[in-house]
């Protein structure tokens, strides 16, 4: 806001006209003076509004989008060959300071291969010789060990459907009677104590009752389980038991079968 100023003077003989000259000029220089400090003022009140509304905006529109203006990006986080992880480092523009940045999404991968094994402790089963009417059995205790994630099944399948005479193969000892002669051939399994330490394993559900074997296209079950175990030669995992019995008039000779047994693991 300006001031107004009245000079007031007067003219008077001598050198009074001279003195008020100069005090008149005086007067003007003072008014052009005040003019010029209100302009100044003014512009420096305005500049400075200017200056704090941008501020303020600034500081609502960072918090806003969540964003920290008073920082300056000094590098960057990368993974080399690809630009799909670039990421900014940031300082927060102070001494001492902090400067920041990440690089994420970075992934860890590893593999455990699959392991099966199935060991049997002999390679054949024999059951001596046969009296009429007399069962005669023999076992293999079989261990397995895998990691498969549902566990394993093992089949037992007779290679000719019964005990065939080895010098007549026409002869054959099972429950039917093609050969006109009905005997008893059996194969049976129980499984043994759980070595696995996985919570939740079950290894019974594939004992096999007593059954007649009369043909070498069935798979019988004896092993089930739901979860990996471990190889543990301390304990078999399963008993498998075959047997025979012979009628009196079972025909007199040497009697043979084969097996095949198959681990199948569930991974």
């Amino acid at each position: 806001m300006t001031k107004d100023f009245k000079i007031c003077y007067h003219t008077s003989a001598g050198g009074k006209e001279q003195n008020n000259l100069s005090t008149l000029l005086l007067a003007k220089i003072y008014i052009i003076y005040l003019h010029i400090t209100f302009m100044l003022k003014t512009k420096i009140k305005k500049a400075i509004a200017i200056a704090s509304i941008a501020g303020m905006t600034a500081t609502t529109l960072g918090t806003s989008l969540g964003t920290t203006f008073a920082a300056t990006v000094i590098g960057s986080g990368s993974v080399a060959g690809t630009g799909a992880f670039n990421s900014s480092v940031i300082w927060d523009d102070a001494f001492p300071g902090f400067a920041t940045g990440s690089v994420s999404g970075i992934k860890v991968k590893a593999k455990v291969l699959p392991t099966l094994n199935m060991t049997l402790s002999a390679s054949e089963v024999n059951l001596g010789t046969l009296v009429a009417g007399v069962p005669a059995s023999g076992t293999i205790d079989i261990e397995v060990g895998t990691n498969a994630k549902d566990g394993v099944s093992i089949t037992a399948r007779s290679g000719s459907g019964w005990l065939t005479n080895l010098a007549n193969n026409s002869v054959q000892m099972n429950n039917l009677s093609t050969d006109g002669i009905a005997e008893s051939y059996t194969f049976a399994s129980n499984a043994n104590a759980i070595d696995s330490t996985v919570a939740g394993f079950v290894n019974t559900t594939g004992n096999l009752a007593s059954t007649e074997v009369n043909n070498n296209s069935t798979e019988h079950v004896i092993y089930t389980t739901n979860k990996p175990e471990k190889l543990d030669f301390a304990v078999q995992d399963l008993t498998f038991t075959v047997a025979a019995t012979a009628d009196a008039q079972t025909q007199a000779g040497d009697y043979e079968d084969t097996i095949t047994f198959t681990v199948t693991g569930k991974f």
